[in-house]
């Protein structure tokens, strides 16, 4: 297996450029201390709690409209960004994230794709209207630069996946993509996945930065907490390959992608914990069963109408009768039973003449 060097020079400025601009696309990291800090009870500010669930949601919009996990993550990110600027109400969050959601599928999403608006809404059962959504879409664009590219984990996933996908040349086994975006997603779903400002500073920098903080009682977790969408990409990845971890060849890769972007050793090794946490949780019992309060459908007058009416006027069968039962005519009887008028077989047919079944199926059936 080549090196980090053989690999394409494209893909290494790529991978340099979206370093340099991942930064300009991070939540503000103390509007997110603002949500840590906020309890589901005060309705002063959106919780953590409330953001998770909400992004939960907009995973589940994404699946029903087919949307790719770009446009998922595109719409995170604005949400992140928009609720650590604003000090947005709770009864507000609806119409954001939804609203983050259609400005993403815009952005990534065909035209034909793109759900139309008041469809949207319906779906996800909120309470506003398209007039609310297009004057929330203009506040988010006035408050935020947006753009359709922005730089993500998903952005540095792809990127590591087409390196190692080059780099094993069919002879050692990585992960699907598919696989290594569904992890991604569950990783969303949790606000400590998006604290992701960093500064990068030399090793005895960092030491005197951690002695300052131990001498004025400030832990040192709260520094190990502060991670790179760079970083959150090599850990899923990394967390996908304990066994060829094993391999000297995929080890040597992981750890020049660690000395290129200045990862770590024990910041790539606190992420893939919290990863592992994350895809423990989420194949684990509690989460897998179904929420019924979400279970909900929503129907008009006439059409509820139209239900119950159809339910009481369901067809009887006919009955069969319990006289004596001759031997000699059960033949007979089970060919009348099977082809006559009045039976169930024969009220399929228009005609109530011929065989049932075609004759392609009798063919193969001999």
């Amino acid at each position: 297996m080549r090196d980090l060097q053989a690999i394409d020079s494209l893909l290494l400025k790529e991978l340099k450029s979206c370093c340099a601009k991942e930064y300009n696309f991070l939540p503000r990291e103390a509007g997110l201390k603002l949500m840590e800090s906020a309890s589901t009870q005060n309705h002063n500010g959106v919780s953590a709690k409330c953001r998770d669930a909400r992004v939960e949601e907009l995973w589940g919009l994404t699946s029903f409209f087919g949307y790719s996990t770009q446009t998922f993550v595109q719409a995170v990110n604005l949400l992140d960004r928009f609720l650590t600027i604003m000090k947005a109400q709770p009864k507000h969050l609806p119409c954001i994230g939804v609203c983050c959601l259609h400005m993403a599928s815009k952005m990534v999403e065909a035209e034909s794709n793109v759900s139309p608006t008041h469809e949207l809404i319906r779906i996800s059962q909120s309470k506003f209207t398209v007039s609310d959504l297009c004057r929330m879409e203009k506040i988010i664009s006035d408050k935020l630069s947006v753009e359709p590219k922005a730089v993500t984990a998903l952005t540095f996933l792809h990127l590591y996946h087409s390196a190692f996908a080059s780099l094993s040349a069919g002879r050692e086994e990585i992960p699907s993509i598919g696989r290594l975006e569904a992890q991604l997603k569950a990783c969303f779903c949790r606000l400590v996945f998006s604290k992701a400002k960093v500064r990068i500073v030399p090793g005895r920098q960092f030491l005197s930065i951690a002695a300052f903080m131990l001498s004025h009682g400030t832990h040192l977790s709260v520094v190990c907490l502060i991670s790179q969408p760079s970083v959150l990409a090599l850990s899923l990845i990394a967390h996908e390959l304990p066994d060829a971890l094993q391999s000297p060849a995929m080890l040597k890769i992981v750890q020049q992608f660690q000395r290129h972007l200045k990862i770590s050793d024990s910041e790539l090794l606190h992420w893939k914990e919290l990863v592992a946490k994350c895809m423990t949780k989420y194949h684990s019992s509690e989460c897998n069963k179904p929420d019924n309060k979400k279970l909900v459908w929503i129907v008009s007058r006439r059409t509820a109408q139209n239900l119950q009416a159809n339910h009481f006027s369901v067809p009887g069968l006919p009955t069969i009768p319990e006289g004596s039962w001759d031997e000699s005519e059960s033949e007979d009887s089970c060919e009348d039973m099977s082809c006559g008028e009045d039976s169930p077989c024969g009220s399929l047919r228009s005609d109530g003449e011929g065989a049932f079944f075609p004759s392609v199926f009798l063919k193969c059936g001999k």
